[in-house]
């Protein structure tokens, strides 16, 4: 007889644990860390107690996840007052720049508008058919030399496309030396809240 038919047979008859309960307690089995036995029970009791503790781990990452999108929550909220004080279209992008700097701690920060400053067409048609932010480990089409003397140290980017209806305005790019700031696979919800509301702010202006 298999293992996997004893299991199943125990699984169906629970009655087979009573009824043997004395010859049970007699058993004994390695003990999973060390070489000595140990009773069903104390096996058990061991099993309880790593399930409590990846439990416990789960619950702390999860209470750990809950704070750290609090705070970005609120950093978005910052984020979207420090636009209401921009005076015009020029204050506007610096302000935008700036504050992904200060409230997001993004080391580099570049906005193109297409308004009297068209990209290329390969950028263009990036944007166009992007719906939500790419995050990758490389600089775009001609979008690198965007950031001037910075762009040869930068090795992860984040482009948020920008939008009026269901054109594009243009580009937001956030970059970083650090290559796991932003990266492949990498969750973009609060990028997009971003995206939305500098495309919000700048739509008046446009």
């Amino acid at each position: 007889m298999k293992s996997a038919d004893i299991a199943l047979y125990l699984l169906n008859n629970p009655q087979f644990f009573e009824d043997n309960a004395d010859m049970l307690a007699e058993v004994t089995i390695p003990h999973p860390y060390s070489g000595r036995t140990i009773s069903l029970n104390e096996r058990q009791l061991l099993t309880l107690r790593e399930q409590n503790k990846s439990l416990e781990k789960k619950l702390q990452e999860m209470v750990t996840l809950a704070k750290d999108n609090d705070a970005l929550q609120q950093k978005v909220h910052q984020f979207t007052l420090a636009l209401f004080g921009a005076q015009d279209l020029m204050s506007l992008q610096n302000i935008i720049t700036q504050n992904l700097r200060e409230i997001f701690s993004v080391p580099h920060a570049v906005l193109h508008i297409w308004k009297g400053l068209p990209p290329s067409a390969e950028v263009l048609a990036f944007a166009d058919q992007q719906l939500l932010p790419v995050c990758i480990q490389h600089a775009l089409h001609d979008t690198l030399p965007w950031f001037g003397e910075s762009a040869a140290h930068l090795h992860s980017f984040a482009y948020l496309p920008l939008r009026a209806d269901e054109k594009s305005i243009g580009l937001l790019i956030l970059a970083s030396e650090d290559s796991q700031r932003f990266y492949p696979g990498m969750g973009t919800m609060f990028l997009q809240r971003i995206a939305e509301i500098v495309s919000s702010a700048l739509r008046p202006s446009l």
